[in-house]
């Protein structure tokens, strides 16, 4: 059965492998490796011990030195890479540019079109039989002439080119945010590195040079991207959920549990492992494997038969677990249902869309008819003929005439544009964004950033440098505002203070020479511990010697900081036999488990809860107040004998001895300050959150801007601010949440949950006029749920784990908060983009549907032409999409307030915009119809018959109508009634390229487009009458400018979100199980693939139960596991399930097949 899951590895390859194993060698073969990864807990102990006896005899097996590592030899890890693969999943393959153009075809509006235009081609070759005879009326009058009528195929062969071109564009730009995506996740694969030792140092390597035998530093916050064997672990805990559904963390110990799975994320403490599976060869990349595989055969199966499903539902009957049944139902809703609607933009549009949609399809049905029936009455009741059999082809091609001018109007009606305009805007956007430090994870982040009315920040590292000093201290009794001269302190407590710093801290915590002269020291790993090395090395001292004297490896037991300890404890053997503990962490929270403290002596000195009291008064609070981060250091001492019970952890860290406090500061970065002054001014409240104690926090927020003297606001601590929002059984209620909120600006000493409970109180508030649209920054892995709930997520790209850049949206690539800024504007600029494509192609909608109607119910015949329609509307929606979505940003974007998520699309400024334009386009194009003749002295074009030459006269309106839009395009580039809309046109070539390359094609159509375009060549004398009308738009626009909006109360506005009833189901939906959306996207693809895995599982695991008829149950388990991992369930430990697990615990032992994961 295993065989059946690896085939989709090829056993041919697998073959081969066995040969160069052994001429490898290397004492393991891949295969041997993979079984062992695919065991857990106690079961992988045994088979390292049967197999290799430990851990480091598999590392003697690999060639490998658990201290040292790899040799860094380029041969060696060449001949790795050959034998255990690469650390690379070959990613899934993209849309040929072919299979987007088919998509591109799928658009309905097209499909109309091309079926109109092979009717009209299919009519155009189809000669009435005989001489027609006068039996037929005027009908055919004009088509005497022989060339001419030859002519008629070219009209459907003008529409099909068109049709052709817009598949094209669309097509093209998929392929190209395609492409431009992909290179973006390369970008940030490559980005990726981590920590291993090679030749004794420790290195960062890029996570695809990875090789098996590697020894690879793990610690909290890191996403594993091998699967290893831990080699020595600090209190290690890893969330495994991503592969098992469980959300609980596994502790992980080389004496418990070693074995570390890819794909999983380090929760807690640190640790070394040595790397036993890559790539594909990695649980990971089995998943991937299969998945990649059932998905093609899935695909086959479905074409060959359907008969199978039947076999096959009938297999996974007893296989459901009761959760498994409920999923599946939702996995198909979600993959039948609409998708979900992310962006508050799209919905607008799509709602706007879908209105004028219908209004077209109305407007256009409305005109064939009653085009129709004019035809009829006239020439039948009017005219009294019979409908003749010979004649029956000549009236067919009228009816095919007014159908296509009946989806003519349909075309133009429809903004089909308007996707193009988003994905432009956007894609355009992000491009941009990444110069200014923003990597956009997913495309929607970019415009909900400039609907943001609150952002919650960090403080450490994106309000402040994160470049951490030692400046002031209290040692022996003393406070010094400076750093203490080493010669005035006592010995021994200086030797406490540097052995407690030097040891309890990461010891891949550095503080390395500076690289070029003059330049400040590097700091390497935990900020605060490299404020505190950066102590020791003030006070003349080193931490090295001491940490060579006591590597990592004689750490007898590591407590290591988590969010809730806030503090950091290591446990060392002392000579005597008994054991020595050196404590770090926040003072107020350490100093509650001090008795003691050092003397000015280095003697002990009883510390009461009063003299704790007076400490914090006089040392703590004044150094908070100017804004530093205080750190209590202490130790205690067990004495030989009985060894404490290490696991209370309680007890062990208390009773301790205080040897110092010091206060570490974290200047501000210059820019943030300017940066919150934007953001405020701009309506949007900062707010910080932070882990540290509040009157830093506040010192801190003074500093940065976020609350100024004098003002009514909030600063709480994480415990007050839980007492004030939870009832008397400890739940949040949202209303009392409502009544913190709005005046917080400080949320200190906050745990995530706080932050995640604050994020999601504010977002579903009610008590605005608007919902609130929040973004958060975060850089643990902490940070994650909190990411996740908020509407953009800011993920930190140098300090940040991980797990925050997994859940977040947008990755600060310089940590810099003034890059938020640079988002917001952004994200307001995507948004006015479309508002002034949407401006400007209403107008043409408006214009061109009336035109064609009442052209074609009065004279029987649109004014504009199909094929002339048709370029009409790629000016106005591919090269106008092109030119207004490409506008750059100004700071000016920043002096309004956010929009908010019902503000509608088209306001009131812009509808008068759009209607004062088309009156005045209509009364130019209505005026020329039906007097152009008499004012140019020319033939009528009206009442022509079919297939006659085209006339002066239509090709006047014509190009009259499209120069009105090029100018009318300059218009659009204001939405919000500025008087001079010329302004930094010439920031903006794209723009300006366009609006001159339309008006040189133009030029071309009308001069030499003869009849495919239904033009006739103008006069000079002509084409000077039609610029002058033209360019008249741009005074008229200054005449509508000067009209008050206010005056015109029947405006409406068009365009608004989706309704509040509409929403309330989905956030709800949402809240139930908040997922990353790119999980979202990745999902939508991949539900194919899950089904023909799950499928593929199943019938494995059927004939695999019934051979051996035992670990029936366990199928069962690793089945819901499965499941669990496959669908959009974050947790299912419901009791099913953890009876299942008692029931049966070796379940998995059972299973030697690599095709899931137990």
């Amino acid at each position: 059965m295993g065989d059946v899951a690896n085939s989709s590895v090829g056993h041919h390859a697998k073959n081969q492998q066995h040969g160069a194993n052994r001429a490898g060698g290397f004492g393991c073969t891949l295969p041997e490796l993979r079984s062992l990864m695919e065991l857990r807990g106690a079961e992988a102990l045994q088979k390292i011990q049967e197999t290799y006896g430990d851990v480091s005899g598999l590392c003697k097996r690999l060639k490998t030195s658990p201290t040292e590592g790899l040799s860094d030899n380029v041969t060696d890890l060449e001949k790795r890479r050959q034998i255990y693969g690469q650390n690379f999943i070959p990613p899934k393959k993209p849309k040929t540019f072919l299979q987007l153009v088919w998509e591109a075809l799928q658009d309905v509006t097209l499909i109309i079109l091309e079926i109109a235009a092979i009717i009209s081609l299919g009519l155009s070759f189809y000669a009435p039989p005989g001489e027609q005879s006068d039996a037929c009326g005027n009908v055919s009058a004009g088509a005497e002439d022989e060339g001419e009528a030859e002519a008629g195929w070219i009209e459907g062969a003008a529409i099909l080119l068109s049709v052709i071109c817009v598949v094209l564009v669309t097509a093209f730009n998929d392929w190209s945010k395609e492409k431009q995506f992909r290179g973006l996740q390369s970008r940030i694969e490559q980005e990726q590195k981590f920590q291993v030792i090679r030749k004794g140092q420790v290195i960062q390597v890029p996570v695809a040079e990875l090789v098996v035998g590697d020894i690879a530093q793990i610690k909290y916050g890191d996403l594993l991207p091998a699967d290893g064997v831990l080699i020595q672990g600090n209190d290690l805990k890893i969330d495994e959920s991503s592969l098992t559904g469980e959300s609980d963390h596994v502790r992980k110990a080389v004496d418990k549990d070693p074995m570390l799975l890819s794909g999983t994320h380090v929760m807690e403490g640190s640790g070394r492992m040595v790397v036993t599976a890559v790539g594909v060869n990695s649980q990971t990349g089995i998943i991937f494997t299969l998945l990649g595989a059932s998905g093609e055969e899935e695909e086959k199966k479905e074409k060959k038969a359907k008969k199978q499903d039947g076999a096959v539902a009938m297999e996974m009957q007893p296989l459901k677990s009761a959760e498994g049944g409920e999923m599946e139902e939702r996995e198909k809703k979600k993959a039948n249902g609409p998708k979900k609607e992310k962006s508050v933009l799209q919905g607008k549009l799509t709602k706007l869309a879908v209105q004028i949609g219908k209004a077209g399809l109305v407007m256009s049905a409305f005109t064939v008819v009653i085009l129709v029936i004019y035809f009829v009455i006239h020439n039948f009741v009017i005219g009294g003929r019979a409908w003749l059999s010979n004649c029956t082809p000549v009236y067919v091609q009228y009816f095919v005439k007014f159908f296509i001018i009946g989806v003519t109007v349909l075309v133009v009606a429809v903004p089909e544009g308007l996707p193009l305009a988003v994905t432009i805007s956007l894609a355009y956007s992000v491009k941009k964004m990444m110069k200014d430090n923003n990597l956009v994870r997913h495309l929607d982040a970019c415009e909900t950033m400039g609907n943001a009315t609150a952002i919650c920040s960090d403080k450490t590292g994106t309000l402040t440098t994160n470049r951490m000093t030692v400046v002031q201290s209290y040692v022996g009794d003393t406070h010094y505002k400076e750093i203490p001269d080493p010669n005035n302190m006592n010995p021994k407590i200086l030797d406490l203070l540097v052995h407690a710093i030097s040891i309890n801290s990461a010891y891949t915590t550095k503080v390395l020479p500076p690289e070029k002269e003059g330049a400040l020291p590097r700091q390497v790993g935990n900020k605060t511990e490299c404020a505190l090395l950066g102590f020791v090395l003030d006070l003349k001292q080193d931490f090295q010697p001491v940490r060579d004297q006591i590597p990592e490896q004689k750490l007898y037991k590591v407590y290591t900081f988590n969010s809730v300890r806030k503090s950091m404890s290591t446990v060392i053997c002392m000579p005597d036999g008994g054991f020595r503990l050196f404590s770090k962490g926040a003072s107020e929270i350490l100093l509650k488990k001090c008795t003691n403290i050092l003397n000015r002596n280095g003697e002990l000195r009883s510390f009461r809860p009063r003299d704790r009291d007076e400490m914090v008064k006089k040392i703590i609070e004044p150094m908070a107040c100017d804004g530093l981060r205080t750190i209590c250091i202490a130790y205690r001492d067990f004495s030989a004998g009985q060894e404490p019970e290490w696991d209370n952890e309680t007890e062990i860290v208390g009773e301790l001895t205080c040897i110092a406090v010091v206060g570490i500061e974290d200047p501000v970065r210059p820019e943030v300050p300017e940066a919150i002054r934007k953001c405020q001014r701009a309506g949007i409240t900062v707010r910080m959150v932070t882990g540290d104690n509040i009157n830093t926090a506040r010192a801190i927020a003074a500093k940065c801007g976020i609350i100024q003297p004098g003002e009514d606001f909030l600063c709480l601590e994480g415990k007050e601010f839980n007492r004030r929002i939870r009832n008397e059984k400890g739940e949040i209620e949202q209303d009392r949440l409502d009544k913190v909120w709005p005046k917080l600006r400080v949320l200190a000493r906050s745990s995530p949950t706080d932050k995640h409970t604050l994020v999601k109180g504010i977002i579903d508030s009610t008590i605005g006029e608007q919902r609130q649209v929040v973004a958060v920054t975060g850089d643990g892995t902490n940070d994650g749920p909190a990411l996740k709930k908020a509407d953009v997520g800011f993920a930190m790209g140098i300090a940040g784990t991980d797990v925050a850049k997994e859940a977040s949206d947008i990755i600060l690539t310089d940590d810099n908060f003034s890059s938020i800024v640079k988002a917001v504007m952004w994200g307001r600029n995507v948004y006015d983009s479309i508002s002034k494509f949407l401006q400007f192609q209403l107008t043409v909608n408006v214009v061109a549907v009336i035109v064609a109607f009442t052209g074609a119910c009065i004279t029987q015949d649109s004014p504009l032409k199909a094929v002339q329609m048709l370029w009409v509307n790629l000016i106005m929606d591919t090269f106008a999409s092109l030119a207004l979505a490409t506008e750059p940003p100004t700071e000016s974007l920043l002096l309004r307030k956010p929009y908010g998520r019902d503000k509608p699309l088209i306001s009131r400024t812009m509808m008068k915009n759009i209607l004062g334009h088309a009156i005045y386009q209509l009364t130019v194009i209505f005026t020329l119809l039906f007097a152009g003749e008499v004012m140019f002295d020319i033939d009528s074009g009206r009442n022509a018959p079919l297939h006659s030459p085209p006339s002066e006269h239509y090709t006047i309106i014509f190009n009259t109508f499209v120069l009105m839009q090029l100018c009318n395009e300059i218009n659009a580039r204001k939405i919000h009634g500025e008087r001079n809309v010329f302004e930094g046109i010439f920031s903006n070539p794209i723009f300006c390229s366009i609006v001159l390359g339309t008006f040189g094609i133009q030029i071309v159509i009308v001069q030499f487009g003869g009849k495919p375009f239904s033009c006739a060549p103008l006069t000079i004398e002509q084409w000077l009458w039609c610029l002058f009308i033209g360019i008249g738009e741009l005074v008229w626009g200054q005449v509508i400018a000067t009209i008050p909006t206010s005056q015109l109360k029947f405006l409406k506005e068009a365009g608004h979100g989706p309704g509040k009833d509409e929403i309330t189901d989905e956030e709800m939906a949402e809240d139930e199980e908040e997922i990353d959306h790119a999980e979202r996207e990745l999902r939508r693809g991949q539900i194919l693939w899950f089904r023909g895995l799950n499928r593929i599982q199943t019938q494995m695991e059927v004939v695999s139960t019934f051979k051996r008829s035992g670990s029936f149950q366990g199928a069962v388990r690793r089945r819901s596991s499965v499941l669990s991992q496959l669908h959009d369930v974050t947790n299912i430990s419901t009791p099913t399930h953890v009876i299942l697990s008692a029931a049966n615990p070796t379940s998995a032992a059972g299973n030697p097949g690599g095709e899931s994961i137990p």
